[in-house]
């Protein structure tokens, strides 16, 4: 993840079987927001398969709502789909705007 500020923060996954663990995003967030920011420029995520293949993925909806909760500026986030492919969070938060 990089800020407006050019910073970087990254974050690990703990996908754990009993429901309690957390997304990559979540973690990188809660160290950005440590760090005193709140405004993510882009976002990328990466899962690596069972023969070391890396995947990118889209942050799932949780990961979507906290960071537009976050700062509402991040509705403009580049979040990376693919090498070729970005979209703008709010295209990828359908109907961000309901409840604000």
């Amino acid at each position: 993840m990089v800020t407006d500020n050019n910073h970087v923060f990254t974050g690990v996954c703990a996908d754990l079987c009993s429901g309690m663990g957390f997304c990559a995003e979540k973690a990188a967030i809660a160290t950005m927001i440590t760090a005193g920011e709140f405004k993510i420029k882009k976002i990328v995520a990466v899962w690596k398969n069972e023969k070391g293949e890396n995947h990118v993925l889209p942050p799932c909806g949780s990961c979507r709502e906290l960071m537009k909760q976050i700062h509402q500026d991040n509705l403009q986030t580049d979040v990376i789909l693919k090498i070729d492919e970005t979209l703008k969070l709010e295209v990828l938060l359908p109907h961000h705007n309901w409840f604000s």
